[in-house]
């Protein structure tokens, strides 16, 4: 998803993640809202309304929409937005891209550190708020990290902080 990060009520993001939840807002209040009130018109026209599982069913759509859109407006207007220039990369944090040693098996991997809604583990952007990415927080170039992870403890070396 996006590189935001729940802290206390404020949702941390980069500029481009702010981007992205803007574009998701203005689709969800322009060509999905649209969307489901065809939906809702369509099934009305299906006749009585105390059987209508049609119209029922784009009522609850319509219901997860709005839960979204207030969801997503929230998080837009409590976002601290975090430019690239303003990342130390004095320590991992939130913005940095952080070269690890597996100390187990010899592996090096790199870590775009995220917030939670910006996290795509599939491409080596984790959350600050995942196992791996909290234990990395504020750690320092030759520090060496024990995590608990889902699938045992892992010891990591950090070998190098960037933006």
């Amino acid at each position: 998803m996006s590189e935001i990060h729940e802290h206390s009520n404020k949702t941390v993001v980069s500029a481009e993640g702010m981007k992205k939840l803007e574009e998701k807002l203005q689709y969800l209040t322009t060509v999905r809202r649209a969307e489901v009130a065809e939906q809702i018109a369509i099934a009305r026209g299906f006749g009585d309304l105390s059987e209508n599982a049609e119209y029922d069913e784009a009522k609850n759509e319509q219901s997860r929409l709005e839960a979204e859109i207030v969801e997503l407006e929230n998080a837009i207007r409590t976002a601290i937005v975090i430019d690239d220039s303003d990342v130390s990369t004095d320590s991992v944090n939130v913005g940095t891209t952080v070269k690890v040693l597996y100390v187990e098996d010899g592996d090096e991997e790199e870590y775009a550190i995220v917030g939670a809604r910006e996290s795509d583990p599939m491409n080596n952007r984790i959350s600050n708020e995942c196992p791996i990415g909290a234990a990395l927080l504020g750690k320092k170039e030759g520090d060496t990290v024990h995590v608990d992870a889902p699938d045992g403890a892992i010891v990591l070396k950090v070998l190098k902080i960037s933006r």
